[in-house]
């Protein structure tokens, strides 16, 4: 059934990319992930490059992981079950240092140097915010809407003012400007920057190598590199996850290495101030 009234194949790329950032945004999940970079590692051997996870949620995030088809539980023997990456999984992995491209030059800085990983993690959480997706995706395609005409368009089938909470919350993330009340609405500087991460995820859940992105037809740019320029992490972290390459079809891809990603000393952190004109944290 059409979640909106986009045409179809519009809907159902839609509907593919809000469904791989659901995926991989639940907490913890990129961390189990990166830890994973590398061979299959037995249950015991996993729990310890996450030693911050508490007895009993290692196993059903493992599970949630392998139901999706991320994580790959083979069963050796009765006494030997190891865990690893997916074909899947291994190929999604790029996309990460994507999102880190995007945080450094949108996100507001932070009082202290954020490791990357939580830059991932801060960015997932404003692009999964509800409707997020295709009210993001019918601005970059018809530029300035308003409100009345990206309700009949994004939420159909519901009263037209259920659009304005979703919008006024990409407004407060940064990812949406206006002018004001009655005024209509368009991608900021940050919300157009969106286009290499969306495009990129829209090729990996439909099966495509990531260097389709750039001919995405909303969010690609034909004839510009797909993928982002090389980074390195502001902080220095500890290896205590083994680096390894990750192989994108036929795609050069930035220098990363996991240990620029992955932290043994996550903690919660409180929401930064809004900065003016830039995203939320």
């Amino acid at each position: 059934m059409a979640i909106t009234a986009l045409p179809p194949d519009t809907d159902a790329d839609i509907a593919r990319v809000t469904e791989a950032l659901a995926m991989i945004t639940p907490r913890w999940n990129v961390r189990i992930l990166l830890a994973l970079s590398g061979p299959p590692l037995r249950y015991r051997e996993l729990a310890g490059k996450v030693s911050w996870l508490q007895n009993g949620q290692l196993h059903p995030k493992l599970k949630s992981l392998c139901d999706v088809g991320l994580v790959e539980r083979t069963e050796h023997s009765s006494r030997h079950v190891t865990y690893g990456h997916t074909d899947r999984a291994a190929a999604l992995l790029p996309v990460l240092p994507m999102i880190v491209t995007w945080a450094e030059e949108h996100l507001e800085k932070a009082d202290r140097p954020l490791p990357a990983i939580e830059q991932i993690e801060d960015s997932l959480t404003l692009l999964t915010r509800r409707h997020a997706a295709a009210i993001l995706w019918v601005l970059k395609s018809r530029g300035e809407v308003s409100g009345r005409a990206l309700a009949r368009i994004v939420m159909p089938s519901s009263d037209w003012t259920n659009v304005y909470p979703p919008l006024r919350q990409l407004v407060a993330d940064g990812l949406v400007d206006t002018e004001g009340t009655g005024q209509p609405y368009r991608l900021s500087a940050a919300g157009e920057g969106l286009g290499p991460v969306f495009g990129a995820l829209s090729a990996w859940s439909s099966g495509q190598p990531l260097t389709h992105a750039a001919q995405h037809p909303v969010w690609g740019r034909p004839g510009a590199a797909p993928m982002p320029k090389p980074w390195v992490s502001n902080q220095s972290l500890p290896a205590s996850a083994t680096s390894s390459a990750v192989r994108a079809a036929g795609a050069s891809r930035p220098t990363w290495h996991n240990r620029d990603l992955f932290s043994h000393t996550a903690t919660a952190r409180p929401m930064a101030a809004l900065a003016a004109g830039g995203p939320r944290r």
